[in-house]
């Protein structure tokens, strides 16, 4: 009786820890439960959602990444959203891919960066509970979510202290940043079209000028890894150079790594996660992350 007893306890235990380490690790987190700034319904579009990703506990760095997919703001690739998710975990970084509000639904890209500030808010915020550095939040994009992610590392701000909500007292600004074939140079766009879709009729120079990242890095911008293929015909390879001269001239860090060959939207160069299986810019994206304390050295 004694042993089954202490069988009984131990199980009890067990599913104690279980249920804690749930908690620590939430599912999907709306970002605005009471409704987003500027919301134009309730349905899924319209409420921007961060989908956590957990390395197994033996793996984990303490680092966070939000992952911002691409799709020309259009729609949200799942290749470079829950695919990076499963390769960061693998390194130990816990990983949000980050569902954004987009042009088809009414909204433009003033509405898709206060998404993106609200989700690094909301990591740090939660940092404590679980279990994160609140100093070790990047964010990652590919296309237009390089373009998100590389738009809120020029333009975050350090958070309202006397907000009534504790998430808006917090820095939007990431700790670092992974950008993807990303589109930089809105302001030298072929397209000019894509200035009032994205910003609305009648955009002026100085709302152009804002949403080009490159016009806009400071010091104070976060370190930066940069890759592009050169073959790119979609984000040409002039993106990422003119980004990489900006931060060389603000004396910002940063790594950038050209590939010759491969077709725009390329992601790890898979559609499902297979680590066997990695184009190789991620093995340089993991030495990058090591130097930045984000995984560890292997």
């Amino acid at each position: 009786m004694q042993f089954h007893r202490c069988l009984f306890v131990a199980a009890l235990l067990l599913l104690c820890r279980v249920a804690t380490a749930d908690q620590d690790r939430p599912g999907p987190v709306t970002l605005w439960p009471a409704g987003a700034p500027g919301a134009r319904g309730s349905e899924p579009q319209d409420v921007p959602l961060l989908t956590p990703y957990w390395p197994a506990p033996e793996k984990a760095t303490g680092a966070a990444m939000i992952v911002c997919p691409g799709g020309g703001y259009h729609v949200l690739a799942p290749h470079e959203g829950e695919t990076y998710a499963r390769w960061l975990n693998d390194l130990g970084v816990a990983a949000f891919v980050l569902r954004y509000r987009l042009l088809p639904h009414g909204y433009h890209v003033t509405d898709s960066l206060q998404d993106a500030a609200r989700a690094v808010r909301t990591v740090r915020a939660n940092a404590a509970q679980w279990k994160l550095d609140d100093k070790r939040i990047g964010i990652m994009g590919s296309s237009a979510g390089g373009h998100l992610s590389a738009t809120l590392c020029t333009k975050f701000d350090e958070g309202k202290a006397d907000a009534a909500d504790p998430i808006e007292r917090q820095s939007s600004r990431p700790d670092l940043c992974v950008l993807c074939y990303a589109f930089i140079l809105f302001d030298r766009n072929d397209k000019p079209q894509r200035h009032e879709q994205f910003l609305g009729q009648n955009p002026s120079p100085e709302q152009i000028r804002a949403y080009s990242p490159a016009l806009n890095v400071t010091r104070d911008t976060p370190p930066c890894f940069v890759w592009q293929t050169v073959a790119d015909e979609a984000v040409k390879v002039e993106n990422a150079l003119v980004l990489a001269e900006a931060l060389r001239q603000a004396h910002v860090p940063f790594d950038l790594h050209l590939k010759e060959k491969g077709r725009h939207g390329i992601g790890l160069g898979m559609k499902d996660y297979d680590a066997a299986k990695l184009h190789p810019w991620a093995r340089d994206c993991e030495f990058w992350l090591a130097e930045q304390g984000f995984v560890k050295k292997r």
